[in-house]
Order: structure tokens, then sequence, then C-alpha cells
């Protein structure tokens, strides 16, 4: 029945794109920007930021947006969500040439966490929207679905990575803070990023150099944007963008190595003997978008971007009076001794390569009036190989290499899409009912392939307690190496009616069908009544879900970790939810998140160029997907997996597994507000806004007190508060920008393998600032700095113990101020 479902929305979209194109009526000459907004739900190639009005007191929110609505000319103040619009020139104002960063400091609401030496998120950053897991967010190119990340972090996210999308090429984005699932489908539960390229032509360029005040960190950035108007109306534009970043260090020496220091006081030990900070990190990115017109009314299209990343950071230092499983002498490797090597201990380096690459083709109308369409093509693909250096296998002795090739994971997405909109007028109505309707496959494969055999073999002298696989993160072994895939059928239909020249509702309907888990059915409703010619409400019902990938519902991982108490390091293997030895301890095959998400508020604006929003929002998401808890193993258990095969279990200390566990419930309200007009000689603009989310922990196993570290992790992980505001002063040759980030109280913790430590973060703000000269109509300087006061965070007592000053989990960047000049050209 599920199916039929699935298939009679699908028909049903089929069927009436039939009915609009037998009615040659219909077809009449309409701007093909706008039309390629209206055709593709989202935005097009061809959709750019609106200039301000004429009346340059008059408010910036009549920009035309494409995201959350499938409407011809829908603007901030008239859409029937919220959506932030952020243009390129803001997003490149920031140091970072990482979107997600970019994102953090002008959406209260979204969080990048750092988390240095954390075995791949120090590279692959999670980023979420609203208080929830990173891949509760959508991320879309050009209004296409964007691939997933290949990296699962800790808590079983597989969420889209931002920073692999070029910010040079970026017209505007827009961020719908919504539930959209009904739209758009999976993963859009906290809301959507849309990202719209710059098809504009001219060739750009520019320069970037950057260092924190400690010194360190110095980065240099370096970009080029070429756009082509071709004969026939259509665009071509190619653009690459180049970044590195030295690593940085706020550390102090850990208290086993000044311990160590003092009984062996002949050994040369580095202090600090690990550096916890950024990596150290190398990006090449590209971008292309072209269109042309092979018709009076179709066109054709493609887009994409492609990148490679390199990144390497330390991870925890090994000290050899404390691990003797990897110290230890043993008969069967006589002559041998790790201390003859790394008297001093041995500091791991792990790093990544990572290959990303998406690339959309497609065919769409472009002048008809009532009926438009589109169909297109994606392939997106993230590769991301692991290496070790500076460890060792002890159970190989001397046979051992010190460098290692971990293995690679790799996720690929191919999709095809068909998008229709239908104008029914309607006699008793002012203006015509907007009917979009479409059909989706998708299909997504996971892989895992294995690193050298060195990286996770369990040599000869594992039977006298030498520790097994590459120490610090075990390679990939012939267990965890396979391909996993899922494959999805959608149809949507979402019809708006404008009941009044005021009032206007809205119903989607979306049904889903994956080949792993069954059906999915989701909702929304939505409506807008605009008071006056200034102030509207508007509020919305939604249900959404959360499906799970291949890579969740299939891979098993292995992690080593640093008792923050002990100091001695522990063991951890992820179990598929299949595994018997995980159903044992209550694993179950995952299914899909699920949420209702109620949201309400009002927006305004006037003509003396002030506009606002505030919108209040409830999301409740049941059977979370999450880490299980930790499951200590017995010897019987242990020699159980090693039976199995599951790779390293004879060195496992706990297991844990993904796993649908609990329910949330997510509160909150944003407030944005934007100003702008001629004040004396120059033009001011200014906007502001504020974050209020807060999640609450409402069954199921983390709601019970023997659990209360991930409670706490899901409830004061990240601020309940933040605000950030921004005002920027344009006159004559000169631009001024000051911009404040506020982030309210938060709460750490530091998991040990037996214990859990807490500590409270307070509030803390950041000033950036930056004054750019325009030397001619093609050279811009700019100077400025961000952190300006070179504002320090709490020191982490908690995780003094590892040579951490600041806490890994921080919400923000812990590396104090940092300078920059930038030198920008047009022509």
């Amino acid at each position: 029945m599920s199916y039929r479902r699935t298939v009679t929305l699908a028909s049903l979209a089929g069927a009436a794109s039939l009915i609009a194109l037998a009615d040659p009526a219909y077809a009449q000459a309409q701007d093909s920007q706008v039309q390629a907004s209206q055709t593709q739900n989202t935005a097009s190639s061809n959709v750019k930021t609106a200039p301000l009005p004429a009346n340059a007191n008059s408010p910036a929110d009549d920009t035309i947006i494409v995201t959350g609505t499938r409407q011809t000319a829908q603007t901030q103040f008239s859409a029937l969500s919220p959506v932030d619009v952020f243009s390129g020139k803001t997003i490149q104002s920031r140091v970072s040439s990482n979107l997600d960063q970019a994102l953090a400091a002008l959406v209260p609401s979204f969080n990048v966490k750092y988390l240095p030496a954390a075995d791949g998120p120090e590279f692959i950053r999670p980023a979420a929207l609203d208080g929830l897991t990173p891949d509760m967010t959508l991320l879309l190119v050009n209004g296409k679905r964007f691939h997933l990340s290949s990296f699962l972090q800790s808590n079983g996210s597989q969420a889209s990575d931002l920073a692999q999308i070029p910010t040079m090429d970026i017209g505007h984005v827009e961020v719908l803070r919504d539930g959209a699932s009904a739209q758009y489908g999976s993963d859009a539960i906290a809301g959507v990023i849309n990202v719209i390229l710059d098809t504009t032509p001219g060739f750009s360029a520019y320069a970037q150099g950057s260092q924190y005040y400690a010194g360190d960190g110095t980065s240099g950035q370096i970009g080029a944007r070429a756009g082509f108007a071709l004969p026939n109306g259509g665009h071509l534009v190619l653009t690459s963008e180049y970044a590195s970043a030295g690593s940085t260090s706020r550390s102090i020496q850990r208290p086993d190595a000044i311990a160590f220091q003092a009984a062996n006081p002949n050994i040369a030990v580095p202090n600090p003997v690990q550096n916890w900070g950024n990596p150290e990190t190398k990006a090449l990115k590209f971008a292309l978008d072209a269109a042309e017109p092979i018709s009076d009314n179709v066109e054709l299209y493609t887009f994409g971007t492609f990148g490679h990343s390199y990144g390497i950071a330390d991870i925890n230092w090994r000290n050899p009076s404390t691990n003797a499983n990897i110290y230890k002498t043993v008969p069967i490797f006589p002559g041998f001794n790790l201390n003859n090597i790394s008297p001093a201990g041995f500091t791991p380096e792990e790093g990544i390569h990572a290959d990303d690459g998406q690339i959309v083709g497609g065919i769409r109308s472009t002048g008809t009036d009532r009926f438009s369409w589109d169909v297109s093509s994606s392939f997106g693909i993230n590769s991301t190989a692991f290496f070790l250096d500076h460890s060792i296998n002890a159970s190989l002795g001397p046979d051992s290499p010190f460098n290692f090739y971990l293995g690679r994971q790799i996720q690929r997405e191919f999709n095809l899409n068909f998008d229709g909109v239908y104008k029914l007028p309607v006699t008793m109505l002012d203006n015509p009912i907007n009917i979009a309707f479409g059909a989706e496959r998708r299909q997504q494969t996971y892989q895992v392939t294995e690193g050298q055999p060195a990286s996770f073999a369990v040599g000869p002298g594992a039977q006298f307690g030498l520790a097994a696989e590459a120490n610090g993160f075990p390679g990939f072994g012939p267990q965890q190496a396979g391909t996993f895939s899922e494959t999805d059928y959608a149809g949507y239909l979402d019809i708006t009616v404008p009941l009044t020249s005021r009032w206007s509702v809205e119903a989607a309907l979306r049904d889903e069908n994956y080949d792993t888990f069954g059906n999915s059915f989701t909702y929304k409703f939505a409506s807008r009544y605009e008071v006056t010619s200034g102030l509207a409400i508007r509020g919305s019902y939604s249900t959404g879900f959360k499906a799970p990938t291949p890579g969740q519902l299939s891979s098993t991982s292995v992690s080593q970790s640093l008792d923050t108490t002990t100091l001695q390091l522990f063991t951890t293997g992820r179990l598929s939810p299949l595994n018997p030895v995980a159903q044992a301890f209550g694993a179950k095959p995952l299914t899909p998140e699920l949420s209702k998400t109620l949201s309400g508020g009002f927006v305004w604006h006037n003509n003396s160029g002030l506009s606002g929003s505030v919108d209040a929002y409830q999301i409740n998401v049941d059977k979370r997907f999450s880490i299980s808890q930790t499951f200590t193993l017995t010897p019987a258990i242990q020699q159980q997996l090693v039976a199995e095969g599951v790779a390293d279990a004879a060195d496992f200390t706990n297991v844990n597994f993904f796993t649908n566990d609990f329910n949330t419930r997510t509160r909150g309200v944003d407030a944005v507000i934007s100003y702008t007009r001629v004040l004396g000689p120059g033009r001011l603009t200014a906007t502001g806004a504020y974050s209020y989310t807060k999640t609450t922990v409402t069954s199921g196993s983390l709601a019970a007190a023997s659990d209360q570290m991930q409670k706490v992790i899901f409830e004061k992980a990240i601020p309940n508060n933040n605000a950030s505001g921004t005002v920027t002063y344009d006159v004559g040759k000169f631009s001024l920008m000051g911009r404040m980030r506020y982030y309210g109280s938060w709460t750490d913790s530091s998991g040990n393998a037996v214990g859990n430590i807490f500590q409270k973060f307070g509030g803390i703000t950041f000033f950036d600032m930056s004054v750019a000269y325009k030397v001619n109509s093609q050279v811009t300087f700019k100077i400025g700095a961000e952190n300006l006061f070179n504002t320090y965070p709490d020191k982490a007592t908690n995780q003094a113990n590892r040579g951490l000053l600041y806490s890994r989990n921080s919400p923000y960047d812990t590396n104090g101020g940092n300078y920059y000049a930038r030198i920008d050209f047009k022509f």
C-alpha cells in the first residue's frame, strides 16, 4: 500500500504536466530569470539577488527568494515561512573561506564546533541549525540537493560538508528556518540552506592573508572568477579558489609529561607533547555554472563544484611509562625496544585527503506563463582517505611501519528529478492557484575500502599483550570494508491558494518509499495574512523525517580515546545494529527519525528602511538517532566478537552502536531586524539577530538517570542564547564594518572509560571590525580583525590533564584574535 501511494503521487505529477502541455494557450512569454526560480521550486542558476530599490531608505526584504516556495517573485516579506538572505559579499567578509564558519557568524541559531584531535570532525566540522544534529539541515546548491559527506560524526550524523563550496562563486545564500521535509524530502527537519551561485558576467580575483594574534595559524587565500555572457542569452562562469591555513596550538604541558620528564631528566620531552588547536589544512576548489537557450522557451543548464582538501593534526601523546601495551619488550621480538626509537613517547598525527564533487545537468522551460517544468539529474561524490603518521602497530614489533594509510570512506549519490508548476486561474480569486508537483529517484551508495594491512593487523606480539593495529586510529579492515546502497522514490504535491489579496494558504504532501525501511509520508500546512501593507502574520505545521543512510545502517568503526582522569587509553568498537552482540545489548535495525514542527510569527517593513521578523517554533523529534550507551565487554563477549571476525575486537574495552532511542522537544524564538538608510554623506546598513533555542529530552534512555552524560550533551552542549549584529557604513571610497557575536552559557562533558565530568562555561562576546578602501573601480583594499579584543573563553579545567587550555567541544573558535588583509580586483 505504501508503494502504491508513492506511485499515485508520481502519476499525478505526470498527469498534471500532460494536461498543461495540452493547452497551447497557456504558453506565453515570461522573463527567464523569474521563470527559472518558479520552475525549480528552488533557485536556478539564473536567480540573482534583487537589487535594492531606488529609494535608498527602503527595506532589503524585497529580495526575490526561491527557497521554501514554488511561487514566482516571492520575497522575504511575502514568504509563508522565515527565510534569511545573505549576499555573497557578506559571506566573503569573513576571514575563513569556509561557508559553515561564515554562516555561524551570521545566523545565531547555526552552530559550528571545532573539535580538535577528534578523529575526523576537526576536518569535517559538524554544523547544525536550531540545536538539532547536522544531518537535520538540508543543503541545496542552486536548488538541487547537495550530496552528503562520507564521514559519520561521533553521534552518528552524516551531513553535507558546506566547506566544499567555494565562497567566491556565491551570489547569495538563503536560509529557510522552518521544517520542509514535505517540500524537499529527508533531512529538512530544521530547515534548508540554499546556496545560489553567481551568474553575473565579468572577471574578478582576490588575495588574502591572515594570522592569529598569537603568531600562529598563518593562512593565505587566492581566488579567481570569470563570467561570460553567451551569444544566445546564456552564461558561463568558472571559479577557482585556493586556501592554506597553518595549525594553531592553545596547549599546556600535560601533567603526566611533566612527571615523565622529572623521572627521566636525560630524555628531551617536547613541551607541549601535543598541540590542541586548528589543524593544518589546504583546499583547492572549483565551480562551474552554465546555461544556454536552445529555443525561445527551453534552455539547457549545468553547474557543479569540485574540490580537493588536505588536513593534518596531532592526537593524544603516548606516554612510555603508562602505555605498557606499546612499550613492552617481549621474547618474540628479541632486541626490539620502542624506548630506543621513541624514548620520549610519541604523538601520532592524523590526517585526511578528501576529494569532493557534484555535477548537475538539466533542461527546463523558460518562456511559458501558466506551466513550467524542469528535468534534471545530478551525481555527487565525497571520498575521504585517512592516514596516520608517527605511530606504530606494536603487535608487529620491528616489522611495523610508522606511517599508515588507514583506508577510505566514499559517499556517492545519483538523483533524477522532475519538477513542474501550473498556475490555475479561478474566477473568484484575484490571483491563480499555484500547483507544484514532481517526482524524484535518489540512490545513495556508501563504501569503505581497506587500509594497508599493517594498519589493522593483529601481529604475533598480540599474544604477549602488545597492542594491535595502528595506534591512535586503527585502519579499516576486511570486516569493516564493504559497499552498501539505498534507493528511494518520491512524489510530491504543493498547492498555494491566494484566498484574498492579503491571505494565502499552502498545503504540501510528499510520499517516499525506501528499499531499506519502507515508506515515509509527510505534509505541511502554512498560512500568511497581511494585516496591513507593512505587517503580516504567518504560521505553519509540518511533519518531517530523517532517513537513516546506508553508512549509518551498516558501517562499523573503532576509536581510541584518553581517560582524562587515569590518562589511560581505551578502545571503543562501534558495532552495526545488526550485529548479534549489539542486538544482545538491545540494538535494533534503524528506522527514520520523525518530527512535528509548529511555528508562528510576524514580519514587518516600512518605507523608512526598517524591517524585521519574530518567529517562535517547537520541533518534536521522535526516535532520535544517536550513539547508544557504552557497554563494557566481558572476556567471553570479547571472544565472541573475535570469533565473528569483527576487526580489532581483541582490543575492545567497550562497545556501542547507533540506535533510535529517545525523543526530544526543541523550542525557540528567532528575531531578526534590519535597517538601511542614507545617513549624512554615506549609507548606513544595520542588521541584528537573536536566537533562543532549548532542547529537552522527553523520553527514552537519555531521560533516565543511567545515561546523564548523553542527556547533558543533547540539552546543554550548545548555548541557549545567541546573538549577532552587524553595522556597515559606506561613505565615499571607504566602507566600515563592525560586528558583534554573542554566545550564551553552555555545559561541556568529558567522557571517560568510567565516570563523567561536567563544566559550565559562561557567555562570551566577540567583536570584529574591518575598513575597506576602493582605490578605483577595479581595486579595493581591506584590513580587519576578527575577535578584535583577543577575547578567550574560560579555561577547561576538567580537560587540563590532556594538555587543553580551552574546551575541545567549544561552539566557537578559541584561538584568540585574528587579523587579516585582502585585495580585490574586479574588471
